[in-house]
């Protein structure tokens, strides 16, 4: 595991310094790397190596099934969102629209609520 976080370590210093692993691939090689740290520890820490298959199955199967759901939700809600800037022109151009500044010498008087006295 040492070995694997010190490729992703010199991976981002050459990335950062010469910019010549393009982001799409180094991305691609860090989720790679991942991944394979990630089995590791499943495998011996988790003591998995050696157990019988339909344990293993029982761990791997929902494990990957809820990393599909949060791909699949997240993917859906960036679709929501640009179907609603699509076609619904107001909520993208209230979207667009900064915000006011606030007042320079402090707060605003307070509202007064509705049927107070004064």
């Amino acid at each position: 595991m040492l070995g694997i976080t010190l490729a992703e370590l010199v991976l981002a210093t050459i990335h950062l310094k010469t910019g010549f692993p393009p982001k799409y691939v180094t991305n691609g090689v860090y989720l790679i790397l991942t991944l394979t740290k990630a089995f590791y520890i499943i495998a011996e820490f988790m003591h998995l190596r050696h157990e019988i298959k339909n344990l293993i199955m029982t761990i791997a199967v929902p494990a990957l099934l809820f990393v599909w759901f949060i791909i699949a939700f997240l993917w859906d809600g960036n679709s929501f969102k640009e179907l609603r800037n699509r076609y619904d022109s107001h909520h993208y151009e209230q979207s667009k629209t900064p915000a006011p500044k606030p007042a320079e010498e402090g707060h605003e008087p307070a509202a007064k609520k509705p049927g107070s006295a004064e």
